[in-house]
């Protein structure tokens, strides 16, 4: 299996591993790993917790069998590589320490998991009624993944669905207003696991989180809309939802909530306060203030943030502001 990752510097990645209070093997440093060590890791976490292994030459699986809660979430080896939050991969960090089970459906490149070993992979998957075993379920992903968390949900009735800016499809004859993904158009999204809003009917909630401000994102979400499916604006949070609800420390919450039964929009709308406190955010509804010739707000907004975060560029823009303000009354 190891020589489809080339030649592997095993001492380096046996000195990047390191094993947590609960004994599970876990990366001290992901970020200075290359995608062969990445590889190497995931399979030693599956001898450990489950199993890994591959699906053709593009994709791979891990599986950490623990309690009767489920985290699927669909990842790519380069964010892998990023992720430093204390876990191979992102649902790694949400589940193993609340000791739950993690299925992950890894990429090698943007496939849009479109590729048959998956689809044969989810198939054994239903065969084996693999889904029942667990009392909760979760899908998540953000871009490309979250279109591969709506599209192979299907395999898991009942499943909670959060997805964070997802495509419903690549499809030219549905979203050729799309121009974004054009060299991607050449695979298959008419076949199995396809139209992804379609592949969500058997879901139990499915949570669509996007700027509608990001105006082809927002396409994409309003195909999703279902009597069961909730869409959440976040407004000004631009390209990267998902780093910004990272860096908020709001997302694994979000799926914790909604491992547990407990995440509904009101929910989401209290972890979002969080948005207050955090700067790029604050940064960005300040220059949309700026552009919309809103001076007053703007310099209310800078003067609260400058204050409430001891930052001169804020407490700068606010006295700037407000002499314009000034000056346009004379």
């Amino acid at each position: 299996m190891l020589t489809l990752f080339g030649q592997l510097r095993l001492t380096q990645v046996l000195d990047g591993l390191g094993a947590n209070k609960n004994g599970v093997f876990v990366l001290k440093d992901l970020g200075s790993l290359s995608g062969a060590d990445v590889h190497a890791q995931l399979e030693k976490l599956g001898e450990r917790e489950g199993y890994y292994r591959q699906l053709g030459n593009d994709h791979s699986v891990l599986f950490m069998d623990r309690g009767s809660t489920l985290i699927v979430t669909f990842e790519t080896s380069r964010a892998i590589a990023r992720h430093k939050m204390g876990g191979a991969t992102f649902g790694q960090s949400v589940a193993e320490p609340r000791d739950w089970s993690h299925l992950c459906l890894i990429a090698e490149t943007e496939s849009w998991y479109r590729a048959p070993e998956v689809y044969a992979y989810f198939d054994d998957l239903v065969d084996d009624a693999f889904f029942e075993e667990f009392d909760h379920v979760v899908f998540y992903g953000s871009g490309m993944t979250a279109y591969a968390a709506a599209a192979y949900s299907v395999a898991a009735p009942g499943a909670t669905v959060i997805l964070i800016q997802p495509q419903a499809t690549l499809d030219p004859t549905i979203a050729g207003w799309d121009p974004r993904f054009s060299e991607h158009r050449r695979l298959c999204f008419t076949d199995r696991y396809g139209y992804a809003p379609d592949m969500t009917e058997g879901a139990g909630e499915v949570y669509v989180l996007y700027d509608p401000e990001q105006s082809l994102d927002a396409m994409h979400a309003a195909l999703f809309k279902r009597p069961f499916t909730t869409l959440l604006p976040c407004r000004h949070l631009g390209a990267d939802i998902a780093g910004d609800l990272l860096s908020m420390h709001i997302l694994p919450s979000v799926l914790s909530a909604a491992a547990t039964g407990t995440f509904d929009a009101g929910l989401f709308w209290t972890f979002f306060r969080a948005r207050r406190n955090h700067l790029p955010y604050l940064k960005r509804l300040l220059r949309r203030l700026e552009s919309d010739g809103r001076p007053g707000l703007g310099a209310m907004l800078a003067r609260n943030a400058g204050q409430r975060h001891n930052d001169a560029q804020f407490l700068a823009r606010a006295e700037e502001l407000s002499r314009q303000i000034e000056d346009a009354l004379r």
